[in-house]
């Protein structure tokens, strides 16, 4: 009789591994030599309340698989709209180790994937304006990514919905941000950085108004006929992925332009993989936008499994008196 695979819950995800660890995880994999351009795709199977995703990956001493349900009538219902689990096994022998929350793992993974592009597309220092499309826990997420990452003196938020823009306003003043605000599409003319996490299907602002050397990070979709930016913007920008494969099966923000013609399959500047290990350095001059386009991906979500699990193992090993904020008998 053996232990079975240790269960980390969604407080014990978010307790365990900041979003800055997140990152720094992802990139340890790619500087290791993982190669996003081979990873399994994603399986998606539409069922009645809305999609079935199934994400496997393997790396190294590795292998998971994500199991996880987008339902977009449950935020209606008082529930997430991102729901599952995902399974960590050992590479080696495939036993099953840990079963972590997916909708926690995906709430962390993702602005960590964000984070890790904007330390080598956004310059070093403090950010002027940040404009933050959304107001759910993607918005969240993203916002205190970028304040791990980069000092901003403004925080816009458009949201559709006033008074949640309002509670993400409060949210941002609460961690320092000194001027916090609702606004307008329109304020991405003045934006230093913008990040998109909604569920839009069609463009959430003018690309011709963003700035050149701006940054514009957009995460809300991985459907190839929904979008969050424009065809402006993308034309004028540098884009950057995750994986070239990926992004040109799922990415609509560039498979829409390119269908209709505007750009070419060329098109994309580089990948986070490019960005780490130094193969393609973002441009240093601030001739035009950059815009990191991210559908998401398995072996992300592996390699942030395995940092919070090592985490967890290391949590456990502590005498109790030396843990700290951690409710006794939480894992």
């Amino acid at each position: 009789m053996t232990a079975g695979p240790l269960w980390i819950d969604a407080p014990a995800v978010a307790r365990l591994l900041p979003v800055a660890g997140a990152a720094d995880a992802l990139a340890e994999v790619l500087r290791e030599g993982l190669d996003p351009e081979r990873c399994p795709q994603r399986t998606a199977v539409p069922v009645p309340a809305g999609e079935l995703l199934l994400m496997p990956a393997a790396s190294g001493s590795w292998a998971g698989v994500k199991i996880a349900g987008v339902a977009p009538g449950n935020p209606d219902l008082g529930l997430p709209r991102i729901t599952g689990s995902h399974l960590l096994l050992d590479g080696a022998t495939l036993t099953p180790v840990a079963l972590l929350d997916g909708a926690a793992l995906t709430a962390l993974r993702t602005p960590a994937v964000s984070a890790l592009a904007l330390r080598h597309l956004t310059p070093a220092g403090t950010l002027s304006r940040l404009v933050l499309f959304g107001t759910g826990p993607q918005a969240y997420g993203h916002l205190a990514a970028v304040l791990a990452e980069r000092e901003v003196t403004e925080a816009v938020v458009v949201a559709r919905d006033p008074e949640r823009g309002r509670r993400l306003v409060a949210h941002a003043r609460a961690l320092g941000v000194r001027e916090a605000r609702t606004g307008t599409p329109e304020d991405v003319s003045g934006a230093d950085l913008v990040v998109c996490c909604t569920t839009a299907r069609t463009p959430l602002f003018d690309g011709r108004l963003v700035a050149p050397g701006a940054t514009v990070v957009a995460v809300g979709s991985h459907e190839p006929g929904a979008r969050e930016t424009d065809t402006a913007l993308v034309r004028r920008s540098a884009v950057y992925v995750e994986s070239r494969a990926a992004a040109l099966r799922e990415a609509g923000d560039l498979l829409i332009p390119r269908a209709e013609g505007a750009i070419g399959p060329g098109h994309i500047a580089g990948t986070l993989a490019d960005l780490v290990t130094g193969r393609c350095p973002a441009p240093r001059d601030a001739t035009a936008p950059r815009l990191f386009k991210s559908v998401g991906m398995a072996w992300e979500d592996l390699a942030v499994a395995v940092a919070v699990y090592r985490a967890a193992l290391t949590a456990t090993a502590e005498p109790p008196s030396s843990r700290t904020g951690a409710p006794e008998g939480e894992t």
